[in-house]
């Protein structure tokens, strides 16, 4: 999921937000208190990654080519073998209205760049778009990192079992690590871009506009938004409650604030204002 934080998510939840102060907000948090939590929280959560190991990739076959489509709105669909067992992984490892998110990505990143005239790794954009959210999977993520990186995390192990070249598992690692961050991932190389522009479209539409209306209903009829907008306004919530830490300077720190009481996270002014000099 994508770096807007006012998303459509937000606004179309059925939770109403809560009033908070921003004195309650700043409670009891300074600089100094909230970087010895993340020092604290790091140390507990290496201790933990080297206690317990990563957990194991979910166990993947070489998926019949005919789970998904050869293509959809023109976009082709590679039928490699890293693109079927990638696809296979991922439905396996995520929830339904996950995995078709992750595949609208790769079509509506796909929309953007073909319209634009820009080449591209089909085979690489498409990998990297399916694994971009496995950071958001309960099994995938650790203690204290943002959410993105224990994806990229999660899909380098994934790749490097697979003995994928080390310079695309890199393109993949920075796509993933990168996508909501679009301002940086659309100076990088194409298939980088690609997943950021086509989970920001997903997720909060910008870029819509450049979509050409058979194409959209086309690709929401291969594979439909049913019950997206709610599972993602609940994943980033569960991130908020249980690894806060990880959205400190995070657009998803918005959302905790908005919906969670006593959210411990300060913001960017908070931090500022705590910096211990004296102006």
């Amino acid at each position: 999921m994508p770096a807007r934080s006012q998303s459509r998510s937000q606004s179309q939840s059925q939770s109403q937000p809560r009033t908070r102060t921003r004195g309650h907000e700043a409670k009891d948090i300074t600089r100094r208190t909230a970087l010895e939590r993340a020092a604290a929280a790091l140390a507990i959560g290496a201790l933990a990654t080297t206690a317990s190991g990563h957990p194991a990739a979910a166990a993947t076959t070489d998926a019949d080519s005919s789970a998904l489509p050869a293509s959809v709105a023109g976009i082709r669909v590679p039928d490699t073998r890293l693109a079927r067992d990638t696809a296979a992984f991922v439905r396996e490892a995520s929830s339904p209205a996950l995995f078709r998110h992750v595949l609208r990505t790769y079509l509506f990143g796909a929309l953007l760049l073909d319209r634009r005239g820009v080449r591209y790794d089909r085979e690489l954009a498409f990998v990297a778009a399916a694994l971009h959210d496995l950071g958001l999977v309960e099994a995938y993520r650790t203690p204290t990192e943002r959410f993105e990186v224990d994806g990229a995390d999660a899909a380098r192990r994934f790749l490097r079992g697979r003995r994928v070249p080390a310079d695309r598992v890199a393109v993949v690692w920075d796509a993933i690590a990168l996508h909501t961050n679009a301002g940086i991932a659309v100076r990088k190389s194409p298939e980088i871009a690609l997943v950021s522009l086509g989970s920001g479209l997903d997720f909060t539409g910008n870029g819509l506009d450049e979509i050409e209306p058979d194409a959209l209903a086309e690709v929401l009829t291969a594979f439909p938004r049913d019950g997206f907008t709610q599972e993602a306004l609940d994943t980033i919530l569960s991130l908020c409650r249980t690894k806060p830490l990880s959205v400190l300077m995070h657009p998803f720190a918005e959302v905790g604030r908005r919906h969670l009481p006593g959210f411990p996270v300060p913001t960017l002014e908070d931090l500022l204002l705590a910096a211990p000099f004296a102006d």
